[in-house]
């Protein structure tokens, strides 16, 4: 329907009053002030995008321009990177060309704009969900202009905010992604604001319930914890004035998925976790004394108040993280018994803790004679270097990089006493490659701290270590699974790829050559067949474990190829539950007739359990569960958790394959559950437990496996249930008991 002339007006004035807040935005910051630039972008992006909606129902502009202003005013970029934020979309969706905005705007905007482009659409586009080409492109472009994945963040962080509009598989699709690329790399570049709120939001979209009921706890709560604050924060106030310092007092609240995150992994309620409220002191240091001596003298002030806990000090004044963030945490005792966490920064490190890599950048810009490479130009380095030897698979390709968006570092000590950053977990062949690749190559041990250790030895903070090499020594294919860092990988498998090309020739003959002899083609649906088999999703993975004499060639003869109504498959396509009380067995997968329409919310019912849908085996969801739907390409939807670690490389490599699911089921098929519980060991308490579980739900036991220890016992219960609501009023039930300590669903 055509708008009315009120409508159009009314539109032009929402776009003129963002434009309007955006040259708002760009006034409050030091950067030069070229208007007339960001004017004339405004005007061709505007007049290029005329007409089009986006699927909120709102001129298609204002995305551009909601953008442009998350570059300024929450990144910290300049009128280059404003430009190119309100040009993101020209190239990719009108006629215009990257010469055009060239010979317009000049030859940097026209290359960032160009970078945008190549990786529009997210970075896995559809159409390119396959290629690990289209990821290469997004890394290729942030290191030759850091910018463009700036607004590609930027960019990801408005369509996370107005995702509401879109259908649900998209939602999952997008949220998916963000969670397990855009937000690491968020906070790989120090944007921990942006990155904290793609969590929430990602959150938000795949477990709305949870995020409701916590953001709603968080509410109560408030009033509680805003006395304790004014309480806590008085005395630290009054002293700090005393000292005679110019300071801000921040209240910092723990993140819905934070609290989320700590409420899963230690299986705790709202109410035990404890960290939810944090002190941030900004302050503007004085003349005459470094910032970081500054620093410890406002943590001896504070700690002269409160006693700190010995062993949550975190040092990143003398030693920053390689994101650039720079701050002194201590946790102290608090009024009531309770801990505090406190963040002392200076206004230069809050700056950087809020702007990221920006703000680093620019302090690091107005410092003269700056020489030495900071922790963010190696990690672009070493992106540079990763991409000389890019993994041919997808999935492979972005685990390795995922690697180097490491949460947190370690600091370790050469022999010489000079200090290295590597990521946690990492291992004495971890270092070795850091240092460099002939080192990695010939290692043969290493001593730290004086001490002799194997290739496997996981550092700590604050060793000393020596490499061990010996020319003698080559690389052997387990030492993958001695390293941890993306560096050590790339190099390793790069020198395993020569050898795995003959294994994969080899493998693909050996596989040809036995389906030749029962006469069947190496066809598609025989691939599919035999990968189903062998529980695998990659052939060159398939003709790779052939080759190396891993697999057991005659079972696709004797097992794999027999007729179907011989109820075989055991080892993939099987029943994806557990018996129900009165019928526990195994059905055959079957392959539907028909293709899924994917823009359709799959119903899990009862009647088509394993046929149309099945559940992972990874994460194994049960009714009640928040999931999603993967087609396979046998057009059977494979049913995972939205928290699967193996779902989200779904969600974010195979975007145009995922499909929203919903239960419909309810009582009659029965999946098998284990339940942790722990408490205090006395006569009779396995009974009580028993008794629980038995006559309370009628809920069949598979297997029961106790240890104890000292007076403690630790119970692993494996049980048949119904949904979600059986299994968790079987554990509020249990925890009734006196003497038990915790139960807790044992989530793969």
């Amino acid at each position: 329907m055509p708008q009315t002339q009120v409508e159009i007006i009314s539109e032009e004035q929402q776009i003129q009053d963002e434009f309007d807040a955006l040259l708002e935005d760009y006034s409050n910051t030091n950067h030069r002030q070229k208007i007339e630039l960001i004017t004339k972008a405004f005007n061709f992006a505007k007049t290029a995008h005329k007409g089009i909606k986006r699927r909120s129902g709102e001129p298609y502009i204002m995305h551009p321009l909601a953008v442009a202003r998350i570059v300024v005013r929450e990144i910290g970029l300049g009128s280059t990177s404003i430009c190119s934020a309100l040009l993101h979309d020209v190239v990719e969706d009108t006629d215009y060309t990257v010469e055009d905005i060239s010979n317009l705007f000049g030859p940097k905007i026209a290359q960032i704009v160009d970078g945008l482009t190549k990786i529009s659409g997210g970075v896995f586009a559809e159409k390119a969900s396959l290629q690990a080409e289209n990821f290469r492109k997004l890394l290729i472009t942030m290191s030759e202009d850091i910018r463009v994945i700036l607004i590609k963040i930027a960019d990801r962080l408005h369509n996370m905010r107005t995702l509401g509009s879109m259908p649900l598989a998209k939602q999952f699709k997008i949220a998916g992604e963000t969670q397990y690329i855009y937000a690491p790399l968020a906070h790989r570049l120090g944007l921990f604001a942006i990155k904290t709120e793609l969590e929430d939001l990602s959150f938000k979209f795949e477990h709305p319930e949870t995020y409701q009921t916590i953001e709603t706890q968080l509410e109560l709560d408030k009033e509680a914890r805003d006395i304790f604050y004014e309480e806590f924060s008085k005395p630290i106030n009054k002293k700090l004035t005393e000292m005679g310092y110019e300071f801000k007092l921040r209240e910092r609240i723990k993140s819905v998925y934070s609290i989320s995150q700590k409420m899963a992994i230690r299986n705790i309620p709202f109410e035990e976790v404890y960290d939810i409220l944090a002190l941030r002191i900004i302050f503007k240091p004085r003349a005459g004394m470094t910032e970081k001596d500054q620093c410890w003298m406002l943590y001896s002030a504070i700690t002269g108040i409160y006693t700190p806990h010995p062993e949550r000090i975190r040092d990143w004044v003398s030693t920053p993280k390689a994101n650039g963030y720079e701050a002194l945490h201590v946790t102290v005792m608090g009024p009531n018994g309770k801990w505090v966490e406190v963040q002392i920064r200076s206004e230069r490190m809050n700056d950087i803790a809020e702007k990221g890599l920006a703000a680093h950048w620019k302090y690091k810009a107005g410092e003269t004679g700056e020489t030495d490479e900071s922790e963010l130009d190696k990690w672009l380095k070493s992106i540079k270097e990763m991409l000389e030897h890019p993994e041919p698979n997808a999935l492979d390709f972005m685990d390795t990089f995922k690697l180097n968006l490491f949460a947190s570092e370690i600091f370790v000590f050469t022999p010489k006493g000079e200090i290295k950053t590597i990521a946690q977990g990492a291992t004495a062949l971890d270092f070795a490659y850091s240092l460099h690749s002939d080192l990695g190559n010939h290692c043969i041990g290493a001593k730290v701290n004086h001490k002799l250790v194997p290739l496997s030895y996981k550092l700590n903070s604050g060793d000393q270590i020596e490499i061990l090499t010996t020319k003698k020594q080559t690389p052997q294919v387990e030492w993958l699974d001695y390293v941890t860092t993306a560096r050590a990988k790339s190099k390793l498998k790069a020198l395993f790829k020569k050898e795995e090309k003959s294994f994969i020739s080899d493998g693909q003959k050996l596989i040809e050559d036995l389906l030749a002899g029962m006469k069947l083609l190496p066809d598609n649906e025989n691939m599919i067949r035999i990968l189903n088999y062998y529980n695998l999703t990659q052939r060159t993975e398939l003709f790779l474990q052939a080759g190396k004499g891993v697999l057991n060639l005659n079972e696709i003869r004797k097992i794999a190829f027999k007729p179907k109504n011989q109820n075989v498959f055991v080892k993939y396509l099987r029943m994806p539950f557990g018996g129900s009380s009165d019928n526990n067995k195994q059905t055959p997968n079957v392959t539907p007739d028909v293709k899924i329409d994917r823009k359709k919310t799959i119903k899990l019912t009862e009647e088509n359990a394993g046929k149309t849908y099945k559940i992972a085996e990874c994460c194994r969801p049960i009714p009640g569960d928040d999931v999603f739907g993967y087609v396979d390409d046998s057009e059977t939807v494979i049913i995972h958790k939205r928290q699967c670690q193996v779902g989200a490389k779904l969600k974010s490599n195979f975007g145009e394959r995922i499909v929203s699911a919903d239960w419909a089921t309810h009582k009659v098929l029965s999946f098998l559950e284990r339940l942790e519980i722990k408490g205090i060991d006395k006569k009779g308490i396995l009974i009580e437990i028993l008794k629980v579980i038995s006559d309370g739900y009628g809920v069949n036991i598979s297997s029961i496996n106790i240890e104890t220890n000292a007076g403690i016992f630790v119970g692993l219960f494996s049980i048949y249930v119904h949904d979600t609501e059986e299994i968790n009023n079987l554990c509020r039930n249990i925890i009734k008991i006196k003497e038990i300590n915790s139960v807790q669903r044992i989530q793969e």
